[in-house]
């Protein structure tokens, strides 16, 4: 499938100074496909090289995992040596292996729009790059000391009810 080779793209926007692979995640197998806005569940890749314009088509193997479909399209896209990667959203699993790998992460395309106009857009320097992983809030999983009172039920002799244990005493 080869396409008519896109304008420059903007300085903010180059990928890397040899290699111009951008992947645009989509509902189907050609240019005039809408966009998928959800990386990992994207049934397709469309792998464009910025200097010749050509395309090549890459089925998400990972879509229709229960779990993990964003780590095994990543894994997908690193194996395929793209450079840069236009979705919707990638979620954060997904995100931190490309972060450490390199590869620039465009989001906001808008499913509205065929892989052609987000394309198109992405060459004006319209698409945001996704900031450094030390920048991306975490759920953190500490135990944390909580804020709230405890429902009783303690173990000292008032058992929770107080200091009567719940016999009418003071």
């Amino acid at each position: 499938m080869e396409q008519e080779k896109p304008g420059r793209i903007p300085e903010s926007h180059q990928l890397k100074e040899d290699t111009v692979k951008l992947c645009i995640t989509s509902t189907g197998q050609e240019m005039g496909a809408k966009v998928d806005a959800r990386f990992g569940r994207a049934p397709y890749f469309l792998i464009i090289n910025t200097d010749t314009g050509s395309v090549e088509v890459v089925e998400n193997s990972a879509a229709a995992q229960g779990q993990g479909a964003g780590i095994g399209a990543a894994t997908q896209m690193l194996d395929k040596g793209v450079d840069g990667i236009l979705t919707g959203r990638v979620g954060p699993n997904a995100l931190r292996v490309f972060q450490t790998s390199g590869i620039k992460i465009f989001e906001d395309a808008s499913p509205e729009d065929t892989v052609q106009e987000a394309l198109a857009r992405f060459n004006k320097g319209e698409y945001r790059d996704t900031p450094a992983q030390a920048d991306i809030p975490s759920g953190g999983t500490g135990g944390g000391r909580g804020l709230g009172r405890g429902g009783g039920g303690g173990r000292g002799q008032g058992q929770g009810r107080g200091m009567g244990g719940g016999r009418g005493r003071q």
